[in-house]
C-alpha cells in the first residue's frame, strides 16, 4: 500500500460539475467474492495456520499474501480459500532475464503446493511507480518477470486457471477526474502500456489497489468524507451519461479509462486492495472503517458494478485482516487490520 494515491481535482457536491469480460475460461474474474489480503508486517500475528482458520470461520473465501511464505502456502493446503500470491518487488530484477529462474520460481512456490493450495492470481510486484521513489528503478523489470512467470505457469498447463499479472495503483492514472478522463501518461503511460498490451494478449486481469481514504485526506476541501464512505445522499457529479454515487466507483472507472485509453478494452480490474484506517490519521476512526468496510462490501457483493463497467461484479480485496506494528510510514499505516493480532474482529462485517 503507497500513502500518495490519485489527486482528485473536482468537487463532487459543486452543482455546476453537475453539468458536466472479457471471458476468461475456467478462472472467473468477474466473480464478486471479497477477499481479504494477508499482511505479516507485525511481530504478534497469528500463526499461519490459525489464520487460515480464522478465514474460514469468518467466511473469508479468498486471500491475498505478499510473498511465497512455505508457512502459509502449507496451511492453505486444502483450506479451499482462493489467494493471490505476489512475487515480491525484490525479485524482480533477477526473475526479469532468467527464464530458469522464474521457472524455479513456480515450481518451488506453487507446482510443489498445487491443486492441494488454490492458487488464482500470481501478482509479478505491487506498487511500482515508474515516475519516483525507491520502486522506479525496478519499472524495467516488471513485464518481463511478468512474461517469464507466465511462460513458467503456461508451460505447466495452467494458464487458464493460474492468472498473472502486476498490482498497480491510482497514483499511476493522471486526470483521474471525470473518470472518463483517466489514463497514463508520461512515464506511467509507457510502463503500463505494455503491460496491459500482455495482459490482453494472455487474457489476464490487472490488479489495482484503491484507496479512497487517502484520495480523501489529501484533498479534504474537494473529496467530502461522505462521499469516500459510499454515504452521501445528493449532489453526485455527472460524467456523461454516467453518475458517480462515491469515490471508490469514480477511482475505478477512472483506471477503467486509462486502461482503454492504454489499448485494453476487455482487460478485467480487481481490486487489490482497498481500505480504510481505524486510527492514526485524519479521518481514521473506527466509525469511519467500519462503515467503509461494510459498504464496500455490500456494493462490490451487490453485482451493480461500476457505472462505466454496469452489472460487472467487482473482485475485491479489503486491506488488510490484521493490524500490523511494522509497517513503516504514516502511522495509519499500522491500524488497517479487520482484526487485532488477538484475532479479536474491530468490525462487525458479514462476508457471507
Amino acid at each position: 500500500m503507497a500513502v500518495f494515491h490519485a489527486t482528485m481535482f473536482y468537487k463532487p457536491f459543486l452543482p455546476s460539475l453537475l453539468l458536466l469480460v472479457l471471458f476468461l475460461p475456467n478462472l472467473h474474474i468477474t466473480d464478486a467474492q471479497v477477499g481479504v489480503c494477508n499482511g505479516r508486517l507485525g511481530n504478534n500475528l497469528p500463526s499461519s495456520q490459525d489464520v487460515v482458520q480464522l478465514y474460514k470461520s469468518n467466511g473469508i473465501r479468498r486471500m491475498r499474501i505478499y510473498d511465497p511464505n512455505p508457512q502459509a502456502l502449507q496451511a492453505l493446503r486444502g483450506s479451499g480459500i482462493e489467494f493471490i500470491l505476489d512475487v515480491p518487488n525484490s525479485n524482480l530484477e533477477g526473475l526479469a532475464n532468467n527464464a530458469a529462474a522464474a521457472r524455479k520460481w513456480v515450481q518451488d512456490n506453487v507446482l510443489n503446493y498445487y491443486p492441494d493450495a488454490k492458487f488464482r492470481i500470481i501478482a509479478v510486484g505491487n506498487e511500482v511507480n515508474p515516475n519516483s521513489g525507491p520502486t522506479a528503478r525496478l519499472a524495467p523489470f516488471v513485464l518481463p518477470a511478468m512474461s517469464k512467470i507466465y511462460d513458467a505457469i503456461a508451460s505447466a498447463g495452467l494458464k487458464d486457471q493460474i492468472k498473472v499479472s502486476t498490482a498497480t495503483y491510482s497514483a499511476l492514472v493522471s486526470n483521474s477526474f471525470p473518470p472518463s478522463k483517466g489514463s497514463f501518461d508520461g512515464a506511467s503511460g509507457s510502463f503500463m502500456g505494455p503491460i496491459i498490451n500482455f495482459l490482453k494478449n494472455t487474457n489476464n486481469p490487472l490488479l489495482v489497489n484503491i484507496y479512497p481514504y487517502f484520495s480523501h485526506i489529501e484533498n479534504q476541501q474537494t473529496v467530502p468524507l461522505p462521499y469516500a464512505l459510499f454515504t452521501a445522499t445528493g449532489g453526485f457529479p455527472q460524467d456523461g451519461q454516467n453518475q458517480y454515487r462515491n469515490l471508490f466507483d469514480a477511482l475505478l472507472d477512472a483506471a477503467y479509462s486509462a486502461v482503454e485509453k492504454a489499448g485494453g478494452p476487455n482487460v478485467v480490474i480487481v481490486v487489490s486492495e482497498s481500505g480504510w484506517p481505524s486510527a492514526g490519521g485524519p479521518a481514521a476512526s473506527v466509525q469511519n472503517a467500519a462503515t467503509y468496510y461494510r459498504n464496500l462490501i455490500n456494493h462490490v457483493k451487490g453485482g451493480s458494478g461500476s457505472p462505466k463497467r454496469p452489472g460487472r461484479a467487482i473482485e475485491t480485496y479489503l486491506f488488510a485482516m490484521f493490524d500490523e506494528n511494522q509497517k513503516t510510514g504514516a502511522e495509519s499505516e499500522k491500524h488497517f487490520g479487520l482484526f487485532s493480532p488477538n484475532k479479536q474482529p474491530k468490525y462487525q462485517l458479514s462476508f457471507n
